[in-house]
């Protein structure tokens, strides 16, 4: 039997680096004040439905359940977070700054990248009209890939202003039911020739492609790069009006990250949203809101294809690996007397281990060695008396057995 197709078994190494990526998702959120909270995998499909189109269930797993309700499970968390934010807004003092990580689902085509499951960490705030919270989250997505070791020539996070492109086609008077459309193709016109691009855009092509080669200008672009610039970041960023983000739910400020080479898909994305919550409450509440998120698939590639993002996460995966001592059981009469000293360093929060069965002493260090720790504890001739050894300096010393948790630097 095989794992479904693009699914994952998560070995012990693989759940090292996973819980690597999660820790300094988590570390990094909450030095921007972002409390976490999730909701459930399993959502009505009409909550997806409701968000983006009939169109999505070809994307889901959904299913009729044996309440006989139509229920899929996630795709995303903006929908669920639109749902909770609609019944509990009035419980909270605004603005509301939530992360969360989760496993979503998707059913789509596998490439690299991209897989039918991953793990993702969405990031928001709520009930924040200032631009100031644009400027907050695009430093907070830098400061999460700089938490991985990566430098400005790792990685860029485009900006762009969907108000931008609102104001340019109201002054070609563009009806408001084509905006969707154009907004669409220029989304796609870097994946595309120029001319199938300006074909589709018709009379507007030339226009639009002037308005792409100057990158776009607006005051508001103009303020989040200050913003940016007193943080320090602004090597990080680039300004271009080509990242529309063709999710119909976009009100301003947008902004995709990718790596430097070209090589991956957008490692993430996101913007304001500000009628979102409104939409999927039927107008029970009408709230301004903006976020981001960040997989975990496409993220583990590029930490891969960068070298010292790479010795980071080794380093890191190697040093939570590794246990604290390691109970040498030289006698086996002193079998019982060490699991009783191992029982309370653990109670104090050591990390020990030692051989479940008789052991060659030799083998016993060898153990100890390729487990990483750092002290070994030998139980043998000795006793009452235990050796302790520093396994780095190769420092030893004796001490009594009812004095050995003291005797243990942490």
């Amino acid at each position: 039997m095989q794992p479904l197709p693009g699914f994952r078994d998560f070995l012990p190494n693989n759940c090292a680096e996973r819980n690597y990526i999660f820790s300094k998702w988590r570390e990094i959120a909450r030095r921007y004040g972002l409390v976490e909270w999730d909701g459930p995998v399993l959502e009505a499909t009409e909550l997806y439905r409701k968000k983006s189109g009939a169109e999505i269930v070809g994307q889901l797993f959904h299913f009729v359940d044996k309440g006989e309700r139509e229920v899929a499970l996630r795709p995303e968390l903006t929908p669920s977070l639109a749902r909770v934010v609609a019944a509990h807004e009035r419980e909270f003092k605004k603005p509301l700054k939530w992360f969360s990580i989760g496993q979503f689902f998707r059913y789509e085509k596998q490439q690299r990248g991209r897989l039918r499951e991953h793990y993702q960490l969405n990031c928001d705030i709520i009930g924040e009209p200032s631009l100031n919270a644009d400027i907050e989250l695009i430093a907070l997505v830098i400061d999460l890939l700089r938490g991985f070791g990566f430098e400005p020539t790792d990685f860029v996070v485009r900006v762009s202003d969907r108000q931008f492109w609102t104001e340019f086609l109201q002054s070609q008077r563009v009806p408001e039911s084509r905006w969707q459309e154009i907004l669409e193709v220029i989304d796609k016109s870097e994946r595309e020739s120029s001319e199938k691009t300006k074909e589709k855009l018709g009379e507007l092509g030339e226009r639009i492609f002037a308005a792409l080669s100057e990158r776009g200008r607006s005051d508001r672009l103009d303020q989040v790069m200050d913003g940016l610039r007193v943080r320090g970041l602004e090597d990080y960023v680039e300004l271009d009006v080509r990242i529309v983000r063709g999710l119909a739910y976009y009100t301003g400020i947008v902004f995709e990250v990718f790596d430097r080479a070209g090589k991956l898909r957008a490692i993430a994305g996101g913007g304001r949203y500000d009628n979102l919550i409104s939409q999927l409450s039927d107008g029970a509440s009408s709230i301004p809101a903006l976020g981001f998120a960040m997989g975990d698939v496409v993220l583990g590639e590029l930490i891969r294809d960068t070298a010292h993002a790479r010795a980071q996460l080794e380093a890191a995966i190697q040093s939570d690996n590794q246990i604290d001592i390691y109970a040498v059981i030289a006698k086996e009469e002193r079998r019982e007397h060490a699991l009783k000293q191992i029982q309370a360093l653990r109670d104090k929060g050591y990390r020990v281990d030692y051989p479940f069965t008789p052991t060659k002493i030799p083998k016993q260090f060898q153990t100890a060695e390729q487990l990483g720790a750092r002290y070994s504890i030998v139980f043998g001739d000795e006793w009452p008396q235990v050796a302790v050894k520093d396994l780095r300096s190769g420092e030893q010393k004796l001490v009594p057995h009812e004095q050995l948790v003291m005797n243990i630097p942490r």
